[in-house]
């Protein structure tokens, strides 16, 4: 789990260096918000949960930000007595986007949630319940319906990602600790909408005269 967080705190420092050369001043037409869902089934394990997130466009192809997380899981053991496990888990964390192209996008994002564990036993019997908490690291790319740059138009992304960090209590793991295959599908929404004129530049539209100017 130190590795992952020292590569997330690596890539994050690279990606603010970088991007110096672009973006100096703080713009409030960057800030964005938005959310996602996530659904997962793998090995009698169904996974739901939502993800609120609010952050900062620090270049045109990188995105950051803090990443609220609330997911239910349940698992149901069919091979030996039937018991059955109910997970409630809430936490947050942070992430980074890179976008190679308008329309793919890369994501790496580590969260710290809190567990809430009840298993059922089998006829009935009585319950007991666990608390815990635990790190993730999850890495993956998606697709989107076309990022325009910072403080655009709002879009919708789809994602897959994974959880790398080998900690066999993640929230996004089964019961025997394999990882999970995360799907998420959400809205990012800028807070502020930047000039028009300046994301026409950005689709090769822009620096056009207005018609009333072109007159001998």
């Amino acid at each position: 789990m130190k590795r992952s967080i020292l590569l997330l705190t690596i890539l994050v420092m690279v990606a603010l260096k970088l991007s110096a050369q672009d973006e100096k001043d703080f713009k409030k037409e960057n800030l964005f918000t938005g959310g996602s869902i996530s659904l997962a089934f793998y090995n009698n394990t169904f996974l739901v949960g939502g993800s609120p997130v609010f952050g900062y466009s620090i270049a045109r192809w990188i995105d950051a930000g803090i990443v609220g997380n609330y997911n239910y899981t349940s698992y149901r053991d069919v091979n030996t007595f039937d018991d059955k496990l109910r997970q409630y888990v809430y936490g947050g964390g942070v992430f980074t986007k890179i976008y190679p192209l308008r329309f793919l996008f890369a994501q790496a994002q580590f969260e710290h949630n809190f567990i809430r564990q009840k298993y059922i036993l089998p006829g009935g019997g009585p319950s007991s319940t666990i608390t815990d908490d635990a790190n993730s690291f999850l890495i993956g790319g998606g697709y989107t319906t076309g990022r325009q740059g910072q403080g655009g138009s709002p879009f919708f992304y789809l994602a897959i990602l994974f959880d790398v960090s080998g900690n066999i209590n993640s929230p996004y793991t089964d019961a025997y600790g394999r990882t999970i295959p995360i799907i998420r599908g959400g809205i990012q929404v800028p807070l502020f909408q930047g000039h028009k004129d300046k994301y026409e530049d950005e689709r090769g539209n822009g620096n056009k005269r207005p018609r009333s100017y072109n007159r001998y």
